[in-house]
């Protein structure tokens, strides 16, 4: 996450900011310039390309304050949420407002790594939407099925979400983790599996995908992970199936490049960032396993959890290497097609 300052006092800014804490300025995200723009007396911003913009119209319901071109209008990231709680469902539309945080910022993070997004109005069969469902009267699933991913809201609630880690043997468990596995999902199935050369590549490194899902699923859960899994995964789950190494792979790689790019911007950390290096290897031993020793002290320090409780084998090394090469070849073939940024409006 980039540093942001209030351009009326240059006090610091958070993402989520919708008015300056300092000046009491009002704020709005720009998606296409990549700021947080100050606002004036009448809730607008004038882009760069002469735009008059103001904020989504759910600044109230979600705490939103991406920018759009007409008042009423909701803003990219919105538009992408299929479904959200009822009205009645208090208690489903409060936990939908902190997963919609954890959304905009999965897309500001894509954004960031030039991963393209198709919603379901350019690709209504596979694009990318979310049903973010209250499990207050029902049961909710979290998964993926052809762009569209299923969130359970009480995982923004702690101790269920802490219940739940505690259950599964899991290490890590955050609202934001669900977000970046399953869209690790979307990316294979729109970048992997669209191209049979890269296909390939994959299957040599995460394992076939053609193998049944449902055998892995049950196999998985009835035995748990191969002895010695440690050494060519990231995390138990990652064992299950080749569709899951994938999700976790890529999970794991946006949780390294934020994390990078925020300690390096904070002056936290020092050597490569993803954005500076071809070889993911070297970002990886030269500034995050450094900065994340240091953070898993830190954490201890306070009495807390570390905050990265994984191992990075060679093995995981190179799979993290193939969705950074992934990644850096989508913006080379973008840079061939087109010279601009995200739309402004959204």
């Amino acid at each position: 996450m980039q540093r942001f300052t209030c351009t009326v006092c240059i006090s610091p800014l958070f993402f989520e900011n919708s008015r300056c804490l300092a000046c009491g300025t009002q704020l709005g995200f720009h998606r296409g310039e990549r700021s947080i723009t100050a606002l004036d007396d009448d809730g607008r911003y004038v882009d760069r390309a002469g735009q008059s913009l103001v904020r989504c119209v759910n600044l109230t319901l979600s705490g939103c304050t991406w920018l759009v071109r007409e008042e009423g209008d909701e803003c990219f990231s919105c538009t992408l949420t299929r479904t959200r709680p009822d009205d009645h469902d208090t208690t489903g539309l409060a936990q939908f407002l902190d997963a919609e945080r954890s959304k905009r910022h999965l897309i500001y993070e894509l954004d960031t790594l030039g991963l393209p997004i198709e919603d379901r109005i350019r690709n209504p069969e596979r694009g990318l939407a979310f049903d973010l469902l209250s499990s207050v009267e029902e049961k909710v699933v979290i998964g993926h099925q052809n762009g569209l991913i299923t969130i359970d809201l009480a995982e923004t609630v702690d101790s269920h979400r802490e219940k739940m880690r505690a259950k599964l043997d899991e290490p890590y468990r955050t609202m934001l983790g669900h977000f970046r596995h399953e869209t690790g999902h979307y990316v294979e199935g729109t970048l992997v599996f669209s191209d049979p050369e890269m296909t390939e590549r994959a299957r040599a490194i995460f394992g076939d995908d053609r193998d049944s899902y449902q055998d892995a699923l049950k196999r998985h859960y009835d035995q748990g992970p191969p002895e010695g899994w440690e050494k060519n995964h990231i995390s138990q789950y990652a064992t299950m199936h080749p569709y899951e190494d994938f999700a976790e792979t890529f999970a794991h790689y946006l949780h390294i490049c934020d994390t990078v790019d925020t300690a390096l911007q904070y002056g936290l950390a020092g050597g490569p960032g993803p954005a500076t290096t071809a070889d993911f290897g070297e970002v990886v031993r030269e500034t995050w396993i450094p900065l994340s020793v240091a953070l898993n002290q830190v954490n201890r320090s306070m009495g807390a959890n570390d905050l990265y409780p994984f191992v990075l084998p060679p093995a995981v090394i190179a799979k993290l290497e193939f969705v950074h090469r992934l990644r850096a070849g989508t913006a080379r073939a973008q840079s061939r097609t087109s010279t601009t940024g995200p739309s402004a409006a959204g």
